[in-house]
């Protein structure tokens, strides 16, 4: 059995009741460490008890100060994934700036930092992953989307940087586009109505996270997408 000190290390930002639990459980089942970032510490706490060989930081990742901390504490990590995520719907009128200043820092600044502070040492050793989290909203504007959909754009153009600078040195970038509903229970409550097949689970989409951060060298991908079989595309 390989002791808990010699299992890569995998960082998930975000780790929520839905998406980021999923990808923190799914790496942990894959053999691996795993450091859990989020601002709930109850829920992190919680988690930490549930999944063998995981690490609660609480931690917000916009604090740039704080994501250097927490990586300090864990080390560095074989992968990271960013799924934490900041929206807000409503047109240019009707969005603060404030609230859009706040989503670009939690979906692209942090992204930046996270990079800057994993990537050299996945350099170093040849290998890594960095996988981002992201949605439709990331490839077009809707008008009701003007708090969100300009800082998914922003994130993704700078994965792609991230994977043109970091793909000949070995290490994989990847953006995954959630094309759909996740099912959570806010989700459900928003639309009570809808059948189960509606709905993507995020057990689905962290394999998919899992997936592209094992993608063998001769075949990456950058842009993956995923969505129910009936979701108009």
């Amino acid at each position: 059995m390989t002791s808990s000190k010699n299992k890569p290390l995998a960082l998930v930002t975000g780790v929520g009741p839905g998406t980021g639990a999923s990808v923190a459980r799914r790496f942990a089942e894959g053999g691996y460490r795993v450091a859990m970032l989020a601002r709930n510490a109850e829920r992190l706490a919680t988690l930490e008890r549930e999944i063998p060989d995981s690490i609660a930081i609480t931690c917000d990742v916009t604090d740039a100060t704080a994501l250097e901390r927490a990586i300090a504490t864990v080390g560095a990590p074989k992968v990271v994934v960013h799924n934490a995520v900041g929206g807000a719907f409503g047109t240019f009128q009707q969005v603060d700036a404030d609230v859009l200043k706040r989503n670009f820092e939690t979906n692209t600044m942090a992204l930046f930092h996270l990079a800057r502070l994993t990537a050299p040492a996945m350099v170093a050793a040849g290998e890594g992953a960095i996988i981002v989290t992201g949605n439709t909203s990331a490839q077009r504007g809707k008008a009701s989307f003007a708090g969100f959909a300009p800082t998914k754009a922003a994130q993704r153009i700078l994965a792609e940087s991230l994977a043109r600078d970091l793909g000949p040195k070995g290490v994989h970038v990847a953006y995954l586009i959630i094309d759909a509903a996740i099912d959570v229970p806010w989700q459900r409550q928003l639309q009570p109505t809808k059948p189960d097949d509606f709905f993507i689970s995020p057990k689905s989409i962290a394999a998919e996270v899992y997936h592209l951060a094992h993608q063998p060298k001769d075949s990456w991908s950058f842009l993956a997408e995923v969505r129910p079989f009936h979701e108009p595309w």
